[in-house]
């Protein structure tokens, strides 16, 4: 798990192009509506990048504001789905 949070950490930082070390980004840390990043292409580019990243498909009913409420809520998502398969 703590090598998927650095994973989505990194993801985060690098497609958002945030001001953030990956220590700024704790389980906790609130991302939709906190991150003037994460606006709707945001997300889009965070989706295909962690698509990428982790070899796993997000369908478009997987999307919503719990998804990307928070840096643990993503990361809690992104375990699942590699879990699946």
């Amino acid at each position: 798990m703590t090598d998927t949070l650095d994973a989505v950490r990194s993801v985060l930082i690098d497609t958002l192009e945030l001001a953030h070390q990956p220590s700024d980004l704790q389980r906790d840390t609130v991302l939709f509506g906190a991150l003037p990043e994460l606006d709707s292409f945001g997300v889009v580019q965070l989706v295909a990048e962690l698509e990428q990243r982790f070899d796993i498909t997000i369908d478009d009913d997987e999307f919503g504001a719990d998804l990307f409420e928070t840096v643990g809520s993503l990361t809690d998502f992104v375990d699942g789905k590699r879990a699946r398969g």
